[in-house]
């Protein structure tokens, strides 16, 4: 924490030039957004890192230019054009590193955001776990069986989650996969098993309202003061031009985009989900009653389908 409070002038420097930032422990993130037609925003970019630059030497931090990397994202053609176009951003006369894709706390991000480096590399790993506890089975309790999916496979699967809201159904059906083979060699079935008895034994979320249920989280957090202001600066409440039933549901405003990706993003998958859940649930008391009624609320809405 002492660190994070050393860092605080960092974040002035990033506003007065306008760019977004990120900071967690030494881990810092710079984003700009531009249009396609306007590369010259990167030496903003520039200009910001270089003062940065200057304010860590001036208070004994080195910025490390080999283990900096610049990641353009946006549509697929757009992108490839800007990448033979497009100079990288330099310090101190040295360009930085371009990359396609980058890992930022644990999670790869690539220029597409289709994140499917990132569910291959949970996929793998799920798998490789699982094939280690199959082998402990025969020597473990049901219990610890189940503790150590959770310890070694669902934590994985669970590990920020939320930005799988909106992906393609066979993006989430490879992740949907490893919860069932967890759940198969937790009660030593076969693959041809029909799994959903199993998922709703264990009471297991199948993934794709497990995602449901991480985004809705975030809603509530945010909009009850508990999650980072930035999150809430995304949600706008629904207030119909004239007196309605509708104005007392704590209904949010669904955004309208132009193309399926901005369909993805947090304020569109956000105002969906807390639109489609029933009012008494948005109006939990407390973070850990409304964890609970949205569980069994969505544990019904995905075993009753």
């Amino acid at each position: 924490m002492l660190f994070a409070i050393y860092l605080l002038p960092l974040g002035a420097i990033a506003e007065r030039y306008e760019v977004g930032f990120h900071c967690y422990a030494d881990d810092v993130q710079l984003y700009l957004a531009f249009p396609a037609n306007s590369p010259e925003k990167v030496s903003v970019l520039e200009k910001c890192l270089s003062e940065t630059w200057s304010w860590m030497a001036g208070n004994w931090l080195r910025l490390n230019p080999k283990k900096i990397e610049v990641l353009l994202v946006g549509k697929d053609r757009v992108c490839e054009s800007l990448f033979g176009t497009l100079s990288p951003p330099s310090l101190n006369n040295g360009a930085l590193r371009m990359v396609k894709v980058t890992k930022s706390l644990g999670v790869y991000l690539d220029v597409s955001l289709t994140l499917e480096r990132q569910i291959s590399s949970v996929v793998s790993s799920g798998f490789f776990h699982l094939r280690n506890i199959q082998r402990l089975r025969p020597v473990l309790p049901h219990d610890s069986l189940a503790t150590l999916m959770h310890a070694f496979v669902s934590s994985r699967l669970d590990y920020c989650n939320a930005l799988y809201a909106g992906l393609p159904l066979k993006a989430i059906h490879r992740l949907q996969l490893v919860q069932n083979a967890a759940a198969r060699v937790v009660y030593n079935v076969g693959r041809f098993d029909h799994i959903t008895p199993m998922l709703r034994e264990l009471h297991w979320l199948p993934i794709r309202w497990w995602i449901t249920f991480k985004v809705l989280v975030l809603v509530f957090k945010a909009l009850n003061g508990l999650g980072p202001a930035y999150l809430r600066d995304f949600l706008m409440p629904y207030v119909p031009a004239r007196p309605l039933r509708s104005e007392s549901g704590n209904s949010l405003v669904v955004p309208r985009f132009r193309s399926r990706l901005g369909e993805r993003s947090f304020a569109f998958q956000a105002a969906v989900a807390w639109n489609a859940i029933l009012d008494g649930l948005k109006f939990s008391s407390s973070l850990s009653i409304f964890k609970s009624r949205l569980k069994t609320f969505l544990f019904e809405s995905a075993f009753n389908d």
